[in-house]
């Protein structure tokens, strides 16, 4: 189910198809038509489907899981095959959304992100290979370099690790601008009030507060709610929601809490009808409820939905307390408020949501049609986006102080406050009480119960128009609120504040304290004239201080009235040093100081102006060049880093745009090359260099001034002072050569300017291409990075600002061009090649050359590629080789002392090195190595270039640098390897085989072809067949081109093979029962070659059959091998052997250790199998006995001896046991030769030996009961004891042996029973044929259950056969 079959022809309902060389019939309805393309048409051709690839990958990847989840159930892995079962559903189900083609771009990628975490995560779970991707598709390793290909594999591993998103799979180049804070928003929905105790209407007010600040942060949120409690305006059932916007990073890790403030519309008193009239109603504190975010952002971060909360709501005991009611209830101050009876309260649902708005608004759309109320954050976020307009006054009402005014109460004051403009006028809807309701044109204050000195602390917004700000003032009308029977509403005073001052600045952000002026209900204000001018607080008061006392309003001077007022404007400023530098011409004598003062402006104030600031500065440079010009140039550079900070780095844009559209500064590029080059030549003189290090990280924006300057110059004059403004940028480009190349090593102010033009200067090079060619701006570059002294002459903090620049250098638009390239390439491999030699900051130099081959990769001019090739082979090659070595040697001794993969710096350099060689290696062409190899002076040379090449590809393959289930990176580095290797092999034939033949090169060739042929990731018979089909279609059997490799060299050898002999055996060995037939048809006929030329050399072939009997014993033993190597090993070498003079030995001995191999395979299947112990020994005796006899291995011989041994001591016969080691024992003579240590035996003598073996035997015999064969054990070692005068032995075993007569007579033992057992029928293995044992009754016992299955195919159970008497 699920593959693809090629349609032949329709017949009558019927489809006839083919699929890799089958026909069948299918119903119609069991085939669904794909559109498809098929590749290398024929026998071996692929069949694509035109379909989304992430499709096509998911619907492979679900047919190979559907067999291994199969195989979870039968293996007993409940949970994982439950897991997987979800997964594959969830799998099937977003390729159905896919499929149906009805989502959108966004829906799109949101699909495939969730297939591929999905594909990732099983993967990894079944144990299946890591797939690389580039935007959620897989990506093909040909069209990328390795080290692209190694960086993917990373950011895949990365991405299954942390299974929520698919990051970018190639690193951020180092050119690239760092990442803008990510905003964060909350969204909130009020879904119920369930009050039980107010019965009038209300109105919640939510917003956010920072406690440790002690202050509010967001615009507030207002909902209007009936007395009932659902919304007063019926439209808005289930829309009472809003989304608290701009929170950044910083904020989210504040103590923040959502703060809902009730204020009821109604009586005076709540539960006394008697205050005031009914009509009336007055705005009265009701409670207040918290939640701390950050105690819920772990339970909604994840979220994808709104989770909902419910927040009980206090009241107030004191209503003086009213404005720290939060602070109170949040610090658990109980004293202060009242808890409710019930856990009634507001019911509200929270989300948290990310990014911008507009991608919130594409991501959530279902949010912004329930009529969203978007509650801006109070002041600035931290990046101020390009285009932002606002003009908001935030205004907050703190206190008042009154007087009594002769009443035994104190008063229930009110505050009513209008915003009116210069006119008189009233403006309309100029006041907000909260998002989420429309602005109003009067404001009316809460009112605390009895307070003369009332305390608000309520915030108002006041969107004014930016055109009515100028001339508008705010009036404060204080008026007592009678709760008599006619509740009357007296005023008593006022107070008033201009919102602009007569300099043209705003209100300064600060708390202000007005003058409260006595009226009353009879006075007027419809003439504002007789108010404003008298001074509304004590700053105004200083500044007029002749003010008649004859006006009809005079100020209560006991009386006053606070309020603190924030403005966010981008189009007004209270900065006065500001308004001055706009408006310079009117103080012309203060100019170098106002260009001074600029400094201390803040940053939001000149973002706001950037353009108006701008034009400016460039008018007053064109007035007085000579005067200006170096203030002005400081201006500039202070405005282009403040951009650089991350606050204002949307602001680029704008600049960009300023200077393309809107600057006229014709003359500017003069003056500001002028400036620059100044400051570089003073660079040597100076100590302090702040304005220098300033000026050069300016450096990108002050050549696009200067570039767009001459632009405009060249337009106005057609082309006029060419020459001499080339002339300048040389001179320029002299004197940054100059700075780069002082000696900073004494000087850290030096080293910092430095760094500063280090870093600046890649960003240049955009703007000169403008003016200049390719070619000219590659030799600009290339002098200044060749003036750069070398590594082994400036310190290490240089080395670091050094490269990173080259790497910018070579992720620039310049680079990508072949023209510049052929220029720039020498000298940036020249600084890497002395950093590498040094092995200095290997990381960033490995990062430079990743981003090298991935330009060459992707570069359409071949000729140009060849020569760029070269170019690295001759300058980084060797280089490269000797750096890996180093670090695989330091990563080696690391694993050997911890015990463990070495750390993660040096596992990610070493995968960077190796992608980066590898990278290398796979551009060269024939071309390339020819080059390579014709370049060696001399053979020494060429050796040690062999050597380092070989080792570094073996430590490829013992190490691990690429983790196992990285197969197509493995796979790829084997191609590479192998393709490799086929260059060399000529020239180590050619240079090191006759006379000047060097054992140790191709020694270290041999090995690295056998490593590479038993690379567990190229044994393609372990792994699936669709899988292995893909590898084969891919790159063939790379086994198969390194045998032939391998045989071809062994063959060119000649009589230099006999250095290999018996060295290479074992591994040649290994190499041929690596279970593929024609590895194995080319490596075996190696063995004759073997014995030949070893026969030739001693008449014999010892060493040959030695080492093969040895080694084949070690290998079977290890799960190689099986029945067809048998065959054909036995096939290939007598055919081989036929016509040899020395026939006869040579049959002999391969007739022997085919043999061998037969009792070797039968005795791994049967320990590998469920046999039973007595079958096992049988087959170990076997084993052992053809040793000893057939082919006189004692030392084989000896090791399973101790093998058998061991499994009769594990089924405790330990009198079998006994005897086994007896035939050891026997082997020993009682003399003093020293032998070697073997198997758990040190090195110690014969004698002693076999008399640690005489007492083991004589201990087994004791706990088998069988004293009767330890007593001669015991007279023998007597014998020994007694000739060496060892009394004290003497005494021991004689007093054993009379322990063991006395157990004799004493002991009860059972009688054992013995029964003939034969073994007839080709069921049984090879060892058990027509063979008939004598045995113990209990192995009978043991059998008889073993052998009923044998007995239908001929064999005896032993129960039919007459006991045998001992």
């Amino acid at each position: 189910l699920g593959e693809t079959v090629q349609i032949l022809e329709k017949c009558e309902g019927k489809y006839d198809v083919w699929k890799m060389c089958l026909f069948g019939i299918f119903p119609v309805n069991y085939i669904h038509l794909k559109k498809a393309v098929v590749s290398n048409r024929g026998q071996y051709e692929t069949v694509v489907p035109l379909e989304d690839t992430v499709i096509t990958e998911v619907t492979a990847t679900l047919q190979e899981w559907s067999v291994l989840w199969k195989q979870l159930y039968v293996k007993h892995k409940i949970d994982l095959f439950y897991k997987l079962r979800h997964v594959m559903n969830e799998l099937i189900d977003l390729r159905r959304q896919l499929l149906s083609g009805h989502l959108t771009q966004d829906q799109v990628r949101e699909v495939k992100r969730h297939l591929t975490v999905r594909l990732d995560w099983g993967n990894e779970h079944l144990g299946l290979d890591l797939v690389p991707r580039k935007d959620f598709e897989v990506v093909d390793s040909d069209q990328i370099s390795v080290s692209d290909l190694y960086k993917m594999h990373l950011s895949s591993r990365h991405s299954v690790q942390q299974s929520t998103s698919q990051v970018d799979t190639i690193r951020p180049r180092h050119g690239e601008a760092c990442r803008l804070p990510v905003p964060h928003h909350f969204f909130l929905s009020l879904k119920s009030f369930t009050y039980n105790t107010i019965g009038e209407d209300a109105d919640v007010f939510f917003f956010l507060y920072d406690v440790r600040e002690g202050k509010q942060i967001s615009e507030r949120f207002l909902v209007r709610l009936n007395k009932n409690g659902g919304p007063k305006n019926p439209e808005k059932i289930d829309r009472m929601c809003a989304l608290f916007t701009d929170l950044s990073s910083k904020d989210m890790k504040k103590d923040l809490y959502i703060v809902a403030h009730v204020i009821r519309l109604g009586r005076m008193l709540l539960n006394d009808s008697r205050k005031g009239p009914s009509h009336l109603h007055y705005r009265r504190p009701y409670g207040c409820a918290v939640l701390s975010i950050m105690d819920v952002i772990p339970s909604i971060s994840e979220l994808k939905e709104e989770k909902d909360f419910v927040l009980k709501v206090y009241t107030c005991n004191n209503e003086n307390e009213w404005f720290q009611i939060h602070e109170n209830i949040i610090r658990k101050s109980s004293t202060k408020y009242t808890a409710p009876s019930s856990n009634y309260g507001l019911i509200i649902s929270l989300q948290l949501l990310h990014g911008e708005m507009e991608q919130i608004r594409r991501e959530y759309p279902m949010i912004f049609n329930r009529g969203i109320a978007v509650t801006r954050k109070i002041g600035f976020p931290d990046v101020i986006m390009p285009g932002d307009i606002r003009n908001d006054l935030y205004l907050t009402l703190e206190k008042g102080d009154f007087e009594r005014g002769g009443k035994s109460v104190q008063k229930n004051i009110e505050v009513t406050m209008y915003v009116l403009y210069a006119d008189g006028e009233i403006l309309k809807e100029c006041i907000s009480l909260g998002s989420g309701e429309p602005s109003r044109s009067v404001y009316h204050s809460f009112v605390l119960y009895h307070s003369n000195s009332p305390r608000w602390g309520e915030v108002i917004k006041l969107p004014i128009p930016i055109d009515r700000f100028r001339g508008s003032h705010l009036r404060f009308e204080f008026r007592h609120c009678s709760t008599k029977d006619k509740g009357e509403k007296k005023l008593f005073g006022f107070a008033f504040t201009p919102l602009m001052r007569d300099d043209g600045t705003t209100l300064s952000d600060d708390i202000h304290e007005l003058y409260v002026y006595k009226c009353d209900e009879n006075s007027t204000f419809n003439n504002h004239a007789l108010y404003l001018g008298l001074p509304c607080c004590k700053e105004d008061y200083n500044g007029c201080p002749n003010i008649p006392s004859s006006l009809i309003f005079q100020r209560s001077t006991k009386e006053s009235f606070s309020i603190s007022t924030q403005l966010s404007s981008t189009k007004l400023t209270q900065n006065v040093d500001l308004l001055a530098l706009l408006k310079w011409k009117a103080y012309p004598d203060r100019v170098m100081d106002i260009l001074g003062r600029l400094r201390h402006v803040s940053g939001e104030e000149i973002v706001k102006f950037l353009q108006d600031i701008l034009d400016t500065l460039f008018v007053i440079l064109d007035d007085n060049t000579e005067k200006y010009g170096l203030l002005v140039f400081q201006s500039l550079v202070f405005i282009i880093n403040l951009l650089r900070d991350s606050k204002y780095f949307h602001f680029r844009p704008v600049m960009d745009t300023y200077i393309q559209k809107h600057f006229a500064g014709a003359l500017a590029y003069k003056e500001l090359i002028r400036c620059l080059k100044w400051y570089m030549d003073r660079s040597a003189e100076l100590v302090r260099q702040d304005h220098i290090q300033e000026a050069m990280r300016a450096l990108e924006y002050l050549f696009k001034f200067i570039v767009q300057s001459r632009i405009l110059y060249s337009r106005a004059t057609c082309g006029m002072e060419e020459e001499q403004f080339r002339a300048n940028i040389q001179e320029l480009f002299q004197s940054i050569r100059f700075v780069l190349s002082l000696d900073s090593r004494s000087s850290e102010t030096l080293i910092f300017t430095q760094a500063a033009l280090l870093n600046s200067f890649p960003a240049i090079f955009d703007e000169l291409l403008q003016m200049f060619t390719v070619q000219e701006v590659a030799e600009f570059v290339r002098g200044t990075l060749g003036s750069m002294p070398s590594t082994v002459h400036i310190g290490q903090s240089m080395d670091v600002v050094k490269l990173q620049s080259i790497a910018r250098t070579v992720d620039s638009r310049l680079f990508s061009f072949s023209e510049s390239r052929r220029i720039l390439l020498p000298v940036v491999l020249h600084h890497i090649h002395l950093h590498l030699r040094q092995q200095k900051e290997l990381l960033i130099c490995s990062g430079i050359l990743s981003s090298i081959f991935s330009i060459i990769k992707t570069s359409s001019v071949e000729t140009d590629v060849i020569e760029e090739v070269e170019m690295m082979v001759e300058s980084l090659l060797d280089v490269l080789l000797q750096t890996l070595l180093t670090i695989m040697s330091k990563s080696q001794s690391q694993e050997a002392v911890r015990g463990q993969r070495c750390p993660q710096c040096t596992a990610e350099i070493t995968g960077e090195y190796v992608s980066c060689l590898l990278s290398l290696l796979r551009q060269m062409s024939d071309t390339h190595f020819q080059h390579l190899l014709d370049n060696f002076q001399s053979k020494d040379e060429l050796k040690e270039f062999l050597l380092k090449i070989f080792c570094v590809f073996r430590n490829l393959m013992k190490m691990t640098v690429f983790p196992r289930d990285w197969m197509v990176m493995r796979l790829l580095t084997s191609n590479i390897i192998v393709t490799t290797v086929q260059y060399l092999s000529p020239a180590l034939h050619k240079n090191f085989t006759e006379t000047d033949f060097d054992f140790k090169v191709w020694n270290s060739y041999f090995s690295l072809s056998v490593l590479f042929i038993n690379q567990p990731s190229l044994q393609l018979e372990s792994i699936t067949p669709a899988k292995r089909k893909k590898i084969l279609d891919k790159y063939g059997d790379m086994r198969v081109m390194m045998a032939y490799e391998l045989f071809t060299m062994w063959q060119n050898l000649g009589e230099h093979k006999i250095h290999f002999i018996p060295g290479m055996i074992g591994p040649f060995l290994g190499v041929t029962l690596v279970p593929q037939p024609e590895v194995r048809n080319i490596m075996i006929p190696i063995f004759h070659d073997m014995m030949d030329w070893e026969q030739r050399k001693n008449g014999n072939f010892k060493q040959v059959e030695a080492e093969l009997i040895d080694k084949l014993d070690s290998l079977v033993s290890e799960g190689k091998g099986d029945e067809n190597y048998r065959e054909l090993f036995n096939l290939l070498l007598l055919e081989k052997i036929e016509q040899e003079t020395w026939r006869e030995t040579g049959v002999s001995f391969v007739t022997s250790v085919t043999r061998l191999m037969e009792r070797l395979l039968d005795y791994r299947d049967c320990m590998k199998g469920d046999e039973t112990e007595n079958k096992k020994i049988g087959c170990t005796v076997n084993l052992m006995n053809f040793y000893k006899s057939e082919i006189n291995k004692e030392e084989m011989y000896i090791r399973y001896i101790h093998k058998l041994c061991d499994m009769h001591l594990q089924a405790e016969n330990y009198t079998e046991a006994a005897f086994t080691l007896l035939l050891y024992c026997e082997l020993l003579q009682w003399e003093d030769r020293p032998l070697r240590e073997f198997l758990h035996y040190p090195s110690q003598t014969e004698w002693q030996r076999k008399e640690n073996l005489c007492r083991k035997i004589i201990h087994y015999f004791n706990k088998g009961k069988s004293w009767e064969f330890g007593i001669p054990l015991c007279r023998e070692l007597a014998l020994q004891y007694e000739s060496l005068y060892d009394y004290q032995s003497l005494s021991w075993i004689r007093k054993m042996e009379a322990t063991y007569y006395d157990n004799i007579m004493e002991q009860q033992r059972l009688e054992p029973e013995f029964f003939r057992v034969g073994f007839y029928g080709r069921k049984f293995p090879f060892f058990l044929r027509c063979l008939v044992h004598v045995t113990l009754s209990s192995f009978c016992r043991m059998l008889g259950v073993g052998l009923e299955n044998h007995t239908k195919g001929g064999g005896s159970p032993c129960n039919q056969l007459p006991p045998l008497l001992i």
